[in-house]
């Protein structure tokens, strides 16, 4: 009983000897940050049939990434944008309207079958392989939202 006992004190000296190497010998592995470009091939969005009801927006896109992603991710992602940016306007699932980005701003034509209502903006960044979505903006008809010398600037989310 005697030498059992011995035994396991010393298999015990011998295990924290072997966690204290162990602990003092390994480092954390740095956690790779998570990059910002996405794999979102770019969406086809299409203009609906021709509604009664439309409006127009002249919009900028400038999403704030900087909660979300560091300084160093954004320079490693060369974020810009092209004329392969995209923003359209939904009411759910059905799109009102899309453009495509020239010179900066987004010209943006919507219609929607009835007034009233809000519509859901989405951004999609070429170089980024990312969607993005605005807070909703209220539709009404005959409205012009945004112009050249002053664009709408919608509040885009990004989420991981």
């Amino acid at each position: 009983m005697k030498d059992m006992m011995l035994q396991v004190k010393n298999f015990s000296k011998m295990a924290l000897c072997a966690l204290l190497l162990l602990a003092a010998g390994c480092k954390e592995k740095p956690v790779e940050p998570e990059s910002i470009i996405g794999t979102t091939e770019r969406p086809v969005w299409t203009d609906p049939d021709d509604y009664d009801m439309s409006s127009s927006m002249t919009a900028i896109v400038k999403v704030d990434f900087s909660k979300t992603y560091s300084a160093e991710q954004l320079n490693a992602a060369n974020y810009k944008q092209t004329a392969e940016d995209l923003v359209a306007a939904f009411s759910g699932d059905q799109c009102l309207g899309v453009a495509e980005q020239v010179d900066g701003l987004f010209f943006l034509y919507i219609t929607a079958p009835e007034d009233g209502g809000n519509v859901t903006l989405k951004h999609y960044s070429s170089v980024l392989k990312n969607s993005y979505t605005a807070q909703p903006v209220a539709f009404r008809n005959d409205q012009q939202l945004g112009t050249v010398g002053e664009p709408y600037t919608p509040q885009w989310a990004v989420v991981k």
